[in-house]
């Protein structure tokens, strides 16, 4: 047990430090003492309990509910918003949240991958507030951005401005996102503009993405880049329960292997696993399996959603163990990275 001086002069030191808000080198010069004697008390003074650290979160901020969902599905970060209702202001909210952490996290040279036809990642542009955040870097289409007249500046806008907002370049990748055939794919991917755009997909720093349901969004389906019902319901009969970048996956985020698939122009997900942080960006209860099955499946570091699917997520996952074996996890090799729509 400490001796009666060596307590007081750690309470001391702390009353300086946590109350007083003096740095260590000013302690040092007040108190004569070694810089390193200070360090040293104070780390003695919450090992006794003179020092305890209470940090109140402000309304709407769920502190907690993101370290379960970090520690919970191995993620790097995970950002939980509270939005009360469903659709237009959840998308406004979800893309509001995005923009915050593009704008806190960017550095200039930064080559960004982002998913096209994501209402989330649209509102996301015009919640960014401009600045030089990503001065001599590249914004780069790692989906098909082509689609029906009417609909394609959707695609072509969420780069070009987010680009243009940060202090980029756009980089678009000029095809559809899902072709009429395999050979329809062939043909476009071979395109000089779709190659030149496909050479950055290595390079990728961080992808903006989307995590997609079964039921495709309005914007989608308006853009012409989607399956038709009677292949999505192939799809379901694999077990699909989500797509990304519409690569799908079943509930235990496993790919669904389907020749549908090599009708997609966009980034490959053994391209995409080597991107050094993945964002993946949905919310809302018809997104709920889909964002579970990418976080199970593990294709994605960083989760933006809203609070009642995060609380899904966590009571789902906690029934884990009953549905499959513990060893699962540990067994599934490298990492994927991917994601599509909200």
């Amino acid at each position: 047990m400490a001796r009666v001086d060596e307590l007081r002069l750690m309470a001391k030191v702390a009353r300086m430090y946590y109350m007083q808000g003096l740095r260590q080198q000013g302690i040092t010069e007040r108190l004569q003492i070694h810089q390193s004697t200070v360090s040293r008390l104070l780390k003695r003074a919450r090992e006794a309990n003179l020092v305890r650290i209470s940090v109140n979160n402000p309304t709407g901020i769920f502190a907690e509910m993101e370290d379960r969902l970090v520690g919970q599905f191995q993620l790097k970060d995970a950002i939980v918003v509270d939005c009360p209702a469903e659709e237009a202001p959840l998308v406004r909210d979800l893309g509001a949240a995005v923009a915050y952490y593009v704008e806190t996290t960017l550095k200039p040279g930064t080559v960004i991958g982002i998913s096209s036809w994501s209402r989330s990642l649209y509102a996301m542009v015009d919640s960014l507030h401009p600045g030089d955040y990503c001065h001599g870097g590249k914004v780069v289409q790692i989906l098909g951005g082509v689609g029906q007249v009417g609909a394609e500046h959707y695609a072509i806008y969420l780069a070009q401005r987010l680009a243009a907002v940060i202090g980029a370049t756009p980089v678009l990748l000029q095809a559809p996102a899902v072709v009429g055939s395999a050979e329809a794919q062939r043909v476009l991917a071979s395109d000089p503009s779709v190659r030149a755009a496909a050479e950055f997909f290595e390079r990728l720093d961080i992808a903006l993405v989307g995590i997609g349901s079964m039921e495709p969004s309005k914007l989608l389906a308006n853009s012409g880049n989607i399956f038709s019902p009677a292949e999505r319901a192939e799809l379901s009969g694999q077990g699909a329960v989500g797509d990304i970048c519409f690569r799908y996956f079943d509930a235990r985020g496993e790919p669904v292997k389907s020749p549908l698939m090599q009708r997609v122009i966009g980034i490959e997900l053994s391209t995409l696993r080597r991107a050094k942080r993945v964002v993946g960006v949905a919310g809302g209860r018809r997104k709920v399996a889909s964002i579970l099955a990418a976080l199970r499946g593990r294709w994605i570091d960083v989760l933006i959603t809203d609070r009642r699917a995060a609380e899904a997520l966590i009571a789902l996952e906690d029934d884990l163990p009953s549905q499959r074996g513990q060893g699962d996890r540990a067994s599934r090799g490298p990492r994927l990275r991917i994601a599509t729509e909200i």
